[in-house]
C-alpha cells in the first residue's frame, strides 16, 4: 500500500479534529464584547491576534485535500463533479484563511470581498457534492453504509444554506452567527464521516492484505506436499 493509502486518511482525521478543537477555542480569544451568535467565524478571526481561527481554517482545507486524495487512492466515486467541488471547498478554505475579511463596521476593501466570495463557494460547494456523492456511495457495496448518513449530513448542510442565505439578505444578520456555525457544523460532520469510513476501509484493507501474505506461505508448502 502506498504512503498516500497510509497516510491521507489519518491526516484527514487529524485536520479535522484540529480544526474543531481549534476554533471553539478561538471563540474565546477575541474581544469578550463580541456576540458569537451575531458575529461569523470570519469577523471573530479579524479580532483573533493568536491567529487560531485562521489556522484551523487552513488546516481543514489541506486535510480535506488530503481526504479527497485518500478517497481517490481506494476507488471511492468521487471523480467528476464531488471530486471539483471537493477541490473548490478545500482551495477555498484556505484562500479564505489567508485573505481576511474587514474588522466589524468597516467598509469591505478587495480583500474583504475575496474572502467572502470564497466563504460562499466553500460553503455552497461541499453540500452539493454530498448530494452528488449520496447516490454514488449507495451503488458502492463499500461505501453504501454511509449513504443515509452522508445524505443526512448533505440535507442539514442545504437547509443551512438555504437559512444563512435569508439571514444574511431579508434577515439582516439576525442570528447570523449561530446560523453559520450550525452549517458549518454539518459540513465538518460530512467530511467526518467520510475520513472515519476511508479509515475503515483502508485498514479493512490493510488487515486482509497481511492476512494473505501471512497465509501464502502455509498454502504453498500444502501445494508442494500433495505435488
Amino acid at each position: 500500500m502506498t504512503a498516500v493509502k497510509r497516510l491521507s486518511p489519518w491526516i484527514a482525521c487529524a485536520s479535522i479534529l484540529f480544526s474543531v478543537v481549534a476554533v471553539v477555542a478561538g471563540q474565546f480569544g477575541p474581544d469578550p464584547y463580541l456576540d458569537p451568535m451575531n458575529v461569523t467565524i470570519s469577523e471573530y478571526a479579524v479580532s483573533d491576534r493568536g491567529g487560531v481561527t485562521e489556522v484551523a481554517m487552513a488546516v481543514l482545507g489541506i486535510g480535506s485535500l488530503a481526504l479527497l486524495a485518500g478517497l481517490r487512492s481506494v476507488g471511492a466515486p468521487v471523480k467528476g463533479a464531488p471530486q471539483w467541488l471537493l477541490t473548490v471547498w478545500s482551495g477555498a478554505l484556505v484562500v479564505a484563511a489567508v485573505v481576511p475579511t474587514t474588522p466589524i463596521g468597516q467598509d469591505l476593501d478587495l480583500a474583504a470581498q475575496i474572502h467572502r466570495y470564497v466563504s460562499i463557494a466553500a460553503f455552497v460547494s461541499l453540500p452539493a457534492a454530498g448530494a452528488l456523492l449520496v447516490p454514488r456511495l449507495a451503488s458502492d457495496a463499500s461505501w453504501k453504509p454511509v449513504a443515509r448518513v452522508v445524505e443526512w449530513v448533505a440535507l442539514a448542510g442545504g437547509f443551512g444554506l438555504l437559512a444563512i442565505t435569508y439571514v444574511a439578505m431579508p434577515g439582516e444578520r439576525v442570528m447570523i452567527g449561530l446560523v453559520e456555525r450550525l452549517l458549518l457544523g454539518a459540513e465538518v460532520a460530512l467530511l467526518a464521516v467520510l475520513a472515519g469510513w476511508l479509515v475503515r476501509l483502508t485498514w479493512q484493507r490493510s488487515a486482509a492484505r497481511a492476512a494473505m501474505a501471512a497465509n501464502f506461505p502455509t498454502y504453498h508448502r500444502f501445494i508442494a506436499s500433495r505435488s
